[in-house]
């Protein structure tokens, strides 16, 4: 019992049998929705969430952090090489996850960042990139999330790589994310053989000039503007995807918006795309149309943007990254600044490709789970009952796992609605503290990489964090806060 203006108050939590009693007797009662932990033989998580539970900042401060989620935008302002954009210098590489070093990286990552290596002529082969990766100090590695940036599956963004730049509008945050390379044996899946070096190569010297041409026509005087990719995730919502690993609506929504500037490009484009040609363009056309997974490139950062603007707000316990390397999973808290909170990758569960099986799959990998960060994904499998085709399980499951998101999430997105849900918006906003109570956790759908180096990908399926990593982050959020008055 406390007081307030002179006033008796009561704060209660738990059952509601004594504030039920309480209001009867027209006691001023404050509700508290808090059930202790499920496995806390020690008591340590119930003290943390006590304290954490008692911080006067946290209401405001989630409700801040949310609000400055769900109000940021998302376009599509320019794509340029990575060294510009992200100021990268030659030997320097980012990465998937939270950091990570060459011996304890997995077999995917290391295998893309051998072609990596191979691509910026780092390295004569694969066998060579290898030997050079090993040796202390020879290149410098990073996560992409320390530079705004985010790469699916191992996510490896050389300085000659092309990268999807976005704005926000509201907040004024950039994010970056590499250009989708398909599916199958490409880079991000470890694989390096020759044809994936070559397709990079393509990459940069076709296809990432004849986006920028693309994308700057779009936003220049008399066009209709840059490209809005928080509204293109809004419609492929209501067409099927669910924005992690089916995008099919949400790529041809974008070549839509870009075709006719790249029809346009032979003779009217500069700089680096002004020598190609029609023949350029049609097999630049066919790429993107042919490669379902092409907006997902685009999808991430814009999460990025929405999850970054929720960032550094004292006493808040939202999560603003969920990050794998393939050996680590880490999670970022808004009230924590960037520390990681870190475990180990679990194995994702569900379809293989030909005869592969669950022990060639490597443990989860990928910055893709942005995407659940932000609430679509896994989060919104009920928008795309299809995506259970390619990752495992049944439609009542796609639907009973978003319902279930909604009680450790701190908000709706009414820009992402959800038809079957009557509407709903997408369940944003994870909470520490209500995974912790709860014991649900985030579920994120995902590619699976194989664990042997150069093998490229293995299937697809679902997957779950590390349980730890949540109340490592309770704890720290009760070591910061204020002490009880």
């Amino acid at each position: 019992m406390g007081l307030l203006d002179g006033e008796p108050r009561v704060v209660t939590a738990g059952v509601s049998l004594f504030a039920d009693s309480l209001a009867d007797q027209a006691v001023d009662t404050v509700r508290v929705d808090w059930r202790p932990p499920a496995d806390d033989p020690d008591g340590r998580l119930a003290a943390a969430l006590a304290r954490v539970f008692a911080d006067p900042r946290r209401a405001e401060a989630d409700a801040t952090a949310v609000g400055r989620m769900l109000a940021a935008g998302a376009r599509l302002v320019d794509v340029r090489p990575a060294g510009e954009a992200l100021g990268l210098e030659r030997g320097t590489f980012l990465h998937a996850g939270p950091p990570i070093d060459w011996e304890r990286a997995s077999g995917p990552m290391r295998g893309a960042l051998q072609g990596a290596m191979v691509f910026e002529g780092l390295a004569s082969d694969p066998d060579d990139a290898a030997r050079q990766l090993a040796t202390p100090g020879a290149v410098r590695l990073e996560p992409c999330h320390h530079h705004a940036a985010v790469g699916p599956m191992a996510g490896v963004i050389s300085p000659s790589m092309w990268v999807f730049e976005l704005a926000d509008p509201v907040g004024g945050g950039r994010a970056w994310c590499s250009l989708n390379e398909g599916l199958g044996k490409v880079l991000r899946y470890g694989a390096y053989s020759p044809e994936v070096v070559e397709r990079l190569r393509w990459m940069s010297a076709v296809l990432g000039p004849l986006l920028q041409h693309a994308v700057r026509d779009a936003a220049g005087p008399g066009a209709g503007g840059p490209v809005d990719v928080k509204a293109i995730i809004a419609q492929m919502l209501q067409m099927g995807d669910e924005g992690h690993n089916r995008n099919r609506a949400g790529t041809l929504m974008l070549l839509r918006d870009l075709l006719p500037a790249l029809i346009d490009a032979p003779g009217n484009a500069t700089g680096a795309a002004a020598h190609l040609t029609q023949a350029d363009v049609a097999r630049a056309v066919r790429f993107v149309g042919g490669n379902d997974h092409f907006f997902l490139n685009l999808v991430m950062p814009a999460c990025k943007l929405m999850t970054d603007a929720a960032r550094d707000v004292p006493g808040s316990g939202v999560v603003v990254a969920m990050a794998r390397n393939g050996t680590d999973f880490g999670i970022q808290v808004s009230g924590t600044g960037d520390r990681w909170f870190i475990g180990p990758a679990n194995t994702p569960q569900g379809l293989y490709l030909g005869d592969y099986g669950p022990d060639d799959a490597n443990p989860d990998i990928g910055d893709s789970a942005i995407t659940e960060t932000a609430g679509i994904g896994g989060f919104s499998m009920a928008a795309a009952p299809a995506i259970v085709r390619f990752v495992g399980g049944d439609v009542a499951f796609a639907l009973a796992t978003t319902r279930r998101m909604y009680e450790i999430t701190r908000a709706e997105n009414p820009a992402f609605a959800i038809p079957v849900l009557e509407f709903r918006g997408a369940p944003t906003g994870i909470d520490v503290t209500a995974v912790v109570r709860t014991g649900i956790l985030p579920q994120i759908n995902t590619g699976m990489a194989g664990r042997v180096a150069g093998v490229g990908q293995v299937g697809a399926g679902l997957v779950t964090p590390p349980a730890e990593v949540f109340p490592a982050a309770l704890h720290a959020l009760a070591e910061l806060a204020p002490p009880p008055a």
